[in-house]
Protein backbone atom coordinates (compact mmCIF):
# COMPACT_ATOMS: atom_id res chain seq x y z
CA UNK A 1 0.00 0.00 0.00
CA UNK A 2 1.23 3.38 -1.00
CA UNK A 3 1.54 6.30 1.26
CA UNK A 4 -1.15 8.31 -0.50
CA UNK A 5 -3.82 4.67 -0.31
CA UNK A 6 -2.76 4.60 3.55
CA UNK A 7 -3.34 7.86 3.97
CA UNK A 8 -6.42 9.00 1.70
CA UNK A 9 -9.89 10.87 2.02
CA UNK A 10 -11.08 6.55 1.25
CA UNK A 11 -9.09 5.24 4.54
CA UNK A 12 -10.01 8.12 6.74
CA UNK A 13 -13.55 7.76 6.06
CA UNK A 14 -13.03 3.65 6.90
CA UNK A 15 -11.24 4.68 10.22
CA UNK A 16 -14.33 7.00 11.45
CA UNK A 17 -16.50 4.12 9.93
CA UNK A 18 -14.33 1.51 12.13
CA UNK A 19 -13.93 3.77 15.06
CA UNK A 20 -10.26 4.47 14.56
CA UNK A 21 -10.41 7.91 13.69
CA UNK A 22 -8.00 9.32 16.26
CA UNK A 23 -5.81 6.43 15.31
CA UNK A 24 -5.66 7.52 11.80
CA UNK A 25 -5.13 11.31 12.32
CA UNK A 26 -1.86 10.30 14.93
CA UNK A 27 -0.43 7.89 12.19
CA UNK A 28 -0.90 10.28 9.14
CA UNK A 29 0.83 13.10 11.27
CA UNK A 30 3.57 10.81 12.54
CA UNK A 31 3.98 9.69 8.59
CA UNK A 32 6.73 10.96 6.33
CA UNK A 33 4.86 13.85 4.04
CA UNK A 34 3.02 15.21 7.23
CA UNK A 35 6.61 14.94 9.05
CA UNK A 36 4.06 16.55 12.28
CA UNK A 37 5.19 13.58 14.55
CA UNK A 38 5.12 16.80 17.94
CA UNK A 39 1.52 17.17 16.89
CA UNK A 40 0.77 13.37 16.61
CA UNK A 41 2.29 12.85 20.25
CA UNK A 42 0.19 15.91 21.47
CA UNK A 43 -2.93 14.88 20.33
CA UNK A 44 -2.61 10.71 20.90
CA UNK A 45 -2.37 11.81 25.26
CA UNK A 46 -5.03 14.67 24.68
CA UNK A 47 -7.98 13.02 24.88
CA UNK A 48 -9.20 14.85 21.72
CA UNK A 49 -12.36 13.95 19.26
CA UNK A 50 -12.93 13.78 16.27
CA UNK A 51 -15.35 14.70 13.11
CA UNK A 52 -14.94 13.72 10.07
CA UNK A 53 -14.18 13.66 7.17
CA UNK A 54 -16.64 16.14 6.49
CA UNK A 55 -16.78 18.87 3.56
CA UNK A 56 -16.13 22.51 5.29
CA UNK A 57 -15.76 25.72 3.42
CA UNK A 58 -12.37 27.24 3.19
CA UNK A 59 -12.73 30.79 3.90
CA UNK A 60 -13.90 29.44 8.17
CA UNK A 61 -10.32 28.32 8.17
CA UNK A 62 -7.74 30.71 9.65
CA UNK A 63 -4.33 28.65 8.66
CA UNK A 64 -1.04 28.29 10.69
CA UNK A 65 1.99 28.02 8.93
CA UNK A 66 2.51 30.02 5.62
CA UNK A 67 5.32 32.26 3.88
CA UNK A 68 7.49 34.40 6.20
CA UNK A 69 5.68 37.47 5.03
CA UNK A 70 2.43 36.08 6.35
CA UNK A 71 0.62 36.48 9.49
CA UNK A 72 1.07 32.87 10.81
CA UNK A 73 1.95 31.07 14.03
CA UNK A 74 4.89 29.03 11.87
CA UNK A 75 6.29 31.23 9.28
CA UNK A 76 7.72 29.30 6.07
CA UNK A 77 10.85 30.22 3.87
CA UNK A 78 8.94 31.62 0.96
CA UNK A 79 10.77 29.88 -1.05
CA UNK A 80 10.26 26.45 0.06
CA UNK A 81 6.56 27.52 0.48
CA UNK A 82 5.99 28.09 -2.82
CA UNK A 83 7.87 24.86 -4.04
CA UNK A 84 6.11 22.67 -2.10
CA UNK A 85 2.68 23.94 -2.79
CA UNK A 86 3.62 24.06 -6.62
CA UNK A 87 4.65 20.34 -6.41
CA UNK A 88 1.04 19.58 -4.76
CA UNK A 89 -0.85 21.88 -7.85
CA UNK A 90 1.32 19.55 -10.08
CA UNK A 91 -0.24 16.71 -8.42
CA UNK A 92 -3.61 17.43 -8.12
CA UNK A 93 -3.74 18.41 -12.30
CA UNK A 94 -2.38 15.04 -12.59
CA UNK A 95 -5.43 13.63 -10.63
CA UNK A 96 -4.16 13.08 -6.86
CA UNK A 97 -6.75 14.11 -3.72
CA UNK A 98 -5.45 15.29 -1.23
CA UNK A 99 -5.73 13.37 2.30
CA UNK A 100 -8.13 15.59 4.97
CA UNK A 101 -7.00 19.00 6.26
CA UNK A 102 -7.02 18.60 9.99
CA UNK A 103 -8.66 21.47 11.66
CA UNK A 104 -9.37 22.00 15.67
CA UNK A 105 -12.52 23.76 16.55
CA UNK A 106 -11.48 26.40 19.68
CA UNK A 107 -13.78 29.24 20.75
CA UNK A 108 -15.92 28.98 17.50
CA UNK A 109 -12.88 29.32 15.23
CA UNK A 110 -11.45 27.12 12.98
CA UNK A 111 -7.73 26.14 13.00
CA UNK A 112 -5.99 24.71 10.68
CA UNK A 113 -3.74 21.87 12.86
CA UNK A 114 -2.04 20.01 9.73
CA UNK A 115 -2.07 20.74 5.25
CA UNK A 116 -1.15 24.17 5.22
CA UNK A 117 0.15 23.26 1.80
CA UNK A 118 -2.82 21.43 1.22
CA UNK A 119 -5.17 24.08 2.05
CA UNK A 120 -3.00 26.65 -0.24
CA UNK A 121 -3.33 24.48 -3.15
CA UNK A 122 -6.88 23.64 -2.83
CA UNK A 123 -7.53 27.36 -2.43
CA UNK A 124 -5.29 28.00 -5.45
CA UNK A 125 -6.99 25.78 -8.01
CA UNK A 126 -10.67 27.16 -6.74
CA UNK A 127 -11.49 25.00 -4.56
CA UNK A 128 -14.18 26.29 -2.19
CA UNK A 129 -14.24 23.82 0.22
CA UNK A 130 -12.13 20.56 1.48
CA UNK A 131 -12.67 17.58 3.30
CA UNK A 132 -11.67 18.13 6.66
CA UNK A 133 -11.28 16.14 9.68
CA UNK A 134 -12.52 18.29 12.89
CA UNK A 135 -10.77 18.19 15.62
CA UNK A 136 -12.88 19.08 19.60
CA UNK A 137 -10.92 19.03 23.09
CA UNK A 138 -13.94 16.71 24.05
CA UNK A 139 -16.88 15.04 23.14
CA UNK A 140 -19.00 17.66 24.68
CA UNK A 141 -17.33 20.00 22.33
CA UNK A 142 -17.75 17.73 19.57
CA UNK A 143 -21.67 17.02 20.59
CA UNK A 144 -22.09 20.96 20.74
CA UNK A 145 -20.85 21.30 17.63
CA UNK A 146 -23.46 18.41 16.31
CA UNK A 147 -26.26 20.19 17.87
CA UNK A 148 -25.39 23.58 16.67
CA UNK A 149 -24.65 22.20 12.85
CA UNK A 150 -27.72 20.09 12.12
CA UNK A 151 -26.28 16.61 13.86
CA UNK A 152 -23.54 15.35 11.48
CA UNK A 153 -21.25 15.50 9.08
CA UNK A 154 -21.76 15.81 5.51
CA UNK A 155 -20.72 13.82 3.51
CA UNK A 156 -21.28 14.95 -0.02
CA UNK A 157 -21.12 12.41 -3.07
CA UNK A 158 -18.21 13.07 -5.62
CA UNK A 159 -20.96 14.72 -8.18
CA UNK A 160 -21.52 17.15 -5.40
CA UNK A 161 -17.72 18.01 -4.63
CA UNK A 162 -16.83 18.72 -7.96
CA UNK A 163 -20.35 21.10 -8.02
CA UNK A 164 -19.18 23.16 -4.56
CA UNK A 165 -15.39 23.20 -5.88
CA UNK A 166 -13.66 20.62 -3.92
CA UNK A 167 -10.97 19.87 -6.18
CA UNK A 168 -10.50 21.40 -9.23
Amino acid sequence: MTRDEEFSLASARRSADEGRLAEWVVDFLASPGSDNAPLAAALAFSGATYLGPIRFELDRITPMAGPEDDDVVVPVAEQVWESDVEAMEHSIEHGWHPPPLLVSHRDGKYFLEDGNHRYETLRRSGATHAWTILLFADEAERNRFLEEHGGSGDRPTSRRARRERMYP
